[in-house]
């Protein structure tokens, strides 16, 4: 799903500058003399819940009063600045469906595929269970290069500065690392251990619930109004954080049960995670053109990809999920939905709605195909892939489901900044 966030991005962004001042207008008596300080941008405060930009072109004079819901300018000038409002409530998401005109054709295309990601899951899933050799051959060398190719993906839609964002968000960004790889794997241990699954399955629910954030967790905020570039960094974080995270959490909590290859687990998310978000990062900062023709195909690959990624665990397990489908699904799925009713509230202390919504589905919505490629490879009993496996489904389900409602629950005007550009 990283490699289609770049859309979901596109059109966020175009959504906060939608409403263009193009009509000509007056300024104030106290307009100050022109200055040749070459391209200015400027940004006012929120007033009645609006927010202003200004972008003004070389040899224009500056405008002062961008506080006002409405912008003016002298009649001369208006061809030269362009003035955006956008109104605070709107840059959450919630924003009239004309803005998506200005993505391509192909782009539109894109988004839509991206957004029935549910879909897909729900067909993949009936695929998986009923058909399991259609999706079986993804094994695991071909299922390491599809998902190291997602998180290539992910890394040609960032940049340096998206890391200095994280630097200039430190408790914004922090609270959901947190949640992460705090809440997340005691909830998997507790259900585990209150619920009494045999150590292979409990292992694996802890498995899972130590992994990072999934990058379809980007879509689900974007739909349910939330703040779709601070999901962004806090799955990028989450991610990096797991080569550590994801190994010591497993040992510490699952250690007692089965024996535990940290350091296997270490390399192996180094390899499949690190090494092709970093090789895509890079590729974006010194290689523009070239990265800006590959990304142009990648959402499409990545559409089939995570389909794929998702159905084939599903077919592998398919036997033991019709013969147990009813004691698997019920302690998955009570992880994912107190992940996030737990993500949300914690969040409700100290942040926005906007934020909160964020935190609570990048908690509740991991990478569970990273999961359960780490389960196959090293742990030797194939029940541990399982709780992976089931999670899958769960998490788009549940995500999706609590992304549609939020959807039709509007932010509030005086929603709570939390995050700085």
């Amino acid at each position: 799903m990283a490699s289609m966030s770049r859309f979901v991005i596109k059109d966020y962004k175009m959504r906060i500058g939608e409403a263009i001042c193009r009509h000509s207008c007056s300024i104030s008596s106290r307009e100050p003399k022109p200055h040749h300080l070459g391209l200015g941008v400027g940004l006012s405060s929120p007033e009645n819940g609006r927010s202003c930009l200004a972008i003004q072109s070389k040899g224009i004079s500056p405008v002062t009063n961008l506080s006002a819901p409405i912008l003016r300018c002298q009649p001369p000038r208006c061809r030269s600045s362009i003035l955006l409002c956008k109104a605070a409530s709107d840059v959450s998401g919630d924003v009239p469906s004309s803005s998506s005109s200005g993505l391509s054709q192909y782009e539109k295309i894109i988004e839509t595929l991206t957004t029935l990601f549910p879909v897909w899951v729900i067909l993949g899933t009936l695929v998986g269970i009923y058909k399991p050799s259609a999706v079986t051959w993804l094994e695991t060398d071909l299922f390491t290069l599809g998902l190291g190719f997602l998180m290539l993906s992910m890394g040609l839609t960032l940049t340096f500065e998206d890391f200095r964002r994280c630097l200039r968000n430190p408790w914004t960004v922090g609270v959901g690392f947190l949640a992460q790889y705090l809440i997340k794997p005691v909830l998997g241990f507790f259900i585990a251990m209150t619920m009494k699954l045999s150590a292979p399955l409990a292992t694996g629910l802890i498995l899972v619930s130590c992994c990072p954030g999934g990058q379809a967790s980007n879509v689900a905020t974007y739909i349910s109004k939330g703040n779709v570039a601070l999901s962004v960094l806090m799955t990028t974080c989450s991610t990096i954080g797991a080569i550590i995270m994801t190994p010591l959490l497993t040992k510490l909590l699952a250690g007692q049960l089965v024996p535990v290859d940290a350091a296997g687990l270490a390399l192996s998310t180094f390899q499949v995670v690190l090494v092709p978000t970093i090789v895509g990062v890079l590729s974006n900062e010194f290689f523009p053109k070239f990265t800006s023709k590959i990304v142009t195909v990648t959402p499409l690959i990545g559409v089939i990809l995570t389909t794929l990624l998702c159905a084939s665990p599903i077919g592998q397990v398919s036997e033991v999920l019709i013969s147990q489908g009813a004691q698997l699904i019920l302690p998955v799925a009570f992880l994912h939905a107190a992940a996030f009713a737990i993500g949300y509230w914690m969040s409700k202390f100290s942040f926005g709605e906007s934020t909160s919504r964020t935190i609570s589905i990048e908690c509740g919505m991991q990478s569970s195909a990273l999961g359960f490629l780490l389960a196959q490879k090293h742990f030797t009993n194939p029940l541990v892939a399982v709780p992976s496996a089931v999670s899958v489904v769960c998490m788009a389900l549940g995500g999706s489901a609590l992304a549609v409602f939020w959807r039709n629950r509007p932010i509030p005007t005086d929603d709570k900044d939390d995050f700085k550009e």
